[in-house]
């Protein structure tokens, strides 16, 4: 425990957790300084060494197909109940993707507008359970979950007029 005396002379004292926490923080702020500095492969060693060390390569293209493969690319085409495409409907799509907050995976969204067409080509995205949903004024709202496994898939999404209200 540590004593102090303030102005009138009346002596203060301080528990030990304020000394500990703070002697805590000052050795964690000198380990991360130390753990932060980098350290040149060259230092210490002749140049020739350095020369002789394996540099790391290019990528291999195994590694690229298996992370294409891995994802998705998706055409929506929405239509009314006459298979006639309707434009300008606000197409969501979400799905899962991994690395969020302490590695557990999070839902990202995406938001598109249909074409003159009715369709919509949404980027590559992680294979898996997806959720689309499309609004479009005058007509009832679709939302269904996909689980899609293939490199390309087109969806075709007819939607129903509304009820009448009374």
């Amino acid at each position: 425990m540590i004593a102090a005396k303030n102005r009138r002379g009346v002596q203060l004292r301080l528990r030990w957790r304020t000394v500990s926490a703070a002697a805590l923080a000052v050795g964690l702020l000198c380990a991360t300084s130390t753990f932060a500095q980098e350290t040149h492969p060259s230092q210490g060693t002749p140049p020739s060494a350095v020369q002789d060390q394996e540099q790391p390569g290019p990528p291999e293209k195994k590694n690229e197909k298996s992370s294409d493969s891995l994802t998705t690319k998706i055409r929506i085409h929405v239509t009314d109940a006459n298979d006639k495409p309707l434009s300008n409907a606000s197409v969501y799509v979400r799905y899962y993707e991994s690395g969020g907050f302490l590695r557990h995976e999070k839902l990202s969204e995406l938001s598109f507008k249909t074409n003159q067409e009715g369709s919509v080509k949404i980027p590559p995205i992680p294979q898996g359970k997806i959720l689309i949903q499309v609004l479009a004024k005058g007509w009832h709202t679709f939302g269904k979950w996909y689980d899609i496994n293939k490199d390309e898939e087109s969806v075709s999404i007819k939607l129903e007029s509304p009820p009448h209200w009374y």
